[in-house]
Order: C-alpha cells, then structure tokens, then sequence
C-alpha cells in the first residue's frame, strides 16, 4: 500500500513539469523544420539574451537560422491574451523591421504571422531567402 501510494506521487511529481508548459506558452524554443530556423522567446520576463550578440541586452525574444548566425530581434512583444501576441522585430543591423502575429494552436504548436513592413529573410547559399507570411512551430 506504502509502495503505491509512493509511486502515485512520485508520478504526479514527475508530470508536473509537463503541465506547467500550457501556463507559458510565450516562452521556449519553437523550431520550424522545413527551413531549420527556430524561435527563443520569454515575452514574460523579457530575459533572453542572443549568444554572440550580448551588446543589445536582454531582449523579448529572437528569430534564428541554424545555417546562418544573423537574428531577428524582438524588440517589442505584447501578450493580447493566452493565446496571441503582437510582435515587434527588427533585424541585427536594424536596417529592416516588421510587426507580427504569434499565435499559439495548441500546447506543443505556435504560428508566426508576419503582418506589415519588412519580410524575414534567411541566408541559403548566398542568397537571401524570404519566408512565408505564415510558419508553424513545434515547441522543442
């Protein structure tokens, strides 16, 4: 009876971690296969810091290539409610910017929906590639 009650609780213990992923759906890393590029957002605590590009500071987020080391930048980020947030992002050398939709689908999906001003732009064998108005995510 002990020994049930111990592996009861210590099942619950080890599924919480699971269930506290659906309360910060803005935070993570989204990873879209299809272009190898990824997503690393905490647009509640606006903490994430881009690795070799720590002069911009703690940020909301960035939009990265894993290819290629140029980032977009989220500068500016606000939650409308659990499942949507305006975005808005510039690139490293501040010459282009956007303003974007990231909508959550469900717990392990996100979109990001690019709505007015620049396209985001990745580099493919020289060449810059534009992206969809629309790219779905998986939470990694």
């Amino acid at each position: 009876m002990l020994t049930k009650i111990l592996a009861e609780g210590l099942l619950l213990l080890m599924s919480l971690p699971c269930n506290a992923q659906t309360d910060t759906p803005f935070k993570g890393y989204l990873y879209n296969s299809e272009y190898d590029v990824y997503i690393h957002i905490n647009l509640y605590e606006n903490d994430i810091v881009i690795p070799g590009q720590e002069l911009f500071g703690a940020v909301s987020g960035y939009f990265g290539d894993n290819k290629d080391s140029r980032k977009w930048i989220f500068t500016s980020a606000k939650i409308k409610n659990n499942k949507e947030a305006d975005l808005e992002i510039i690139n490293d050398y501040g010459s282009e910017d956007l303003t974007a939709k990231l909508i959550v689908q469900n717990d392990s999906t996100c979109t990001l929906q690019q709505e007015e001003g620049s396209t985001l732009k990745i580099a493919r064998n020289r060449k810059w590639v534009k992206m969809p108005k629309k790219l779905d995510f998986v939470r990694k």
